[in-house]
């Protein structure tokens, strides 16, 4: 038996303002609903308005990963928080988290690797709670990308939406449940493909999104191909085996390209994509979030989370739910 950190519940947030392919092209984005549901399969997403920030959304996805588990927030000696949106520079947004919460004290940091994010955020997490830092942790992704969307860039400002999604883990002796194997990786000579144009180092500016996207799309489908081998046969696994794929919720198109170079069942792959678009480092677990509450994913199924963002990160963890 080893120390192994198994989730015990799951929760996500949404904004309340939702808006659709023709709400965008109505504000004068030139676009339509039909080009952006042929090349991303988005439908809408949710936008975060006054009073709604990356910390907000966070915290109501933490409750609603405490409440799913009956688990009291003091508990919780670790809170890592994947986001490239934070609240401030500084403090991390974790800790605007943790005192939300009423957690007085413990372990609390903002990890950024943008869409990759939360798969970061859940190894460092991982690892943390089987070198017995904590017994239980908050592993949080939750953005809010439409404050760095350009609107006049119709390539990519109908691709994000705003959103959280939160899971608890707890440390438990198991064998062959929780998380299996995770595996990171990142390749900064990418960086002018997928990239924000500002920084508070270089021009003093929060900036704004770009991307490059035929490229990003070249490079995602091959690197998350590769990277779900890799981190399959580390937990040794086949991809035969996999109930569930939960992915980073992108690109409709990269994801079924995906699924085609892996050979897994398009059937076996969560799609969230349609109603909530790109939410980066929140995608994959409100993804997941999405897919336990509706009864997809069930104890012990074998899922597989995979990601690729900005610089380029990419990475994918294996774990029994």
């Amino acid at each position: 038996m080893s120390r192994r950190s198994v989730i015990v519940g799951t929760g996500s947030a949404l904004p309340p303002r939702r808006v659709t392919n023709q709400q965008l092209a109505d504000q004068g984005v030139d676009t339509t609903h039909e080009w952006i549901v042929e090349r991303t399969g988005i439908e809408a997403r949710h936008f975060a308005g006054d009073g709604e920030t990356t910390a907000t959304l966070a915290t109501e996805a933490a409750r609603k990963a405490l409440a799913a588990a009956g688990v009291d927030a003091g508990k919780v000696g670790l809170i890592v928080l994947a986001t490239a949106t934070p609240d401030q520079t500084f403090p991390a947004s974790a800790t605007r988290v943790q005192t939300a919460l009423g957690i007085n004290d413990c372990i609390a940091f903002d990890v950024a690797a943008v869409c990759t994010g939360f798969l970061y955020a859940l190894s460092v997490a991982d690892n943390m709670l089987k070198g017995e830092m904590a017994d239980y942790a908050l592993v949080i992704g939750s953005e809010t990308f439409s404050r760095i969307l350009d609107f006049e860039d119709r390539a990519t400002c109908v691709l994000f939406g705003d959103g959280a999604g939160a899971l608890l883990l707890k440390a438990e002796e198991a064998q062959d449940r929780g998380i299996l194997a995770t595996k990171l990786h990142a390749d900064g000579r990418h960086n002018d493909l997928l990239f924000v144009d500002g920084g508070v180092s270089t021009t003093g500016t929060v900036g704004k999104l770009r991307m490059k996207g035929k490229e990003v799309f070249r490079h995602a489908v091959t690197n998350l191909a590769d990277v779900l081998n890799e981190v399959l046969a580390a937990a040794g696994h086949t991809s035969d085996e996999v109930d569930w794929v939960v992915p980073h919720q992108a690109n409709k198109r990269i994801l079924d390209a995906t699924a085609k170079k892996l050979g897994i069942d398009p059937n076996r792959v969560v799609i969230t994509v349609d109603q909530h678009a790109n939410t980066s480092a929140a995608s994959v677990p409100l993804a997941l979030d999405t897919a336990v509450r509706d009864g997809r994913v069930k104890k012990d199924d074998l899922l597989v989370l995979e990601a690729m963002g900005g610089g380029f990160t990419w990475g994918a963890a294996v774990l029994r739910y």
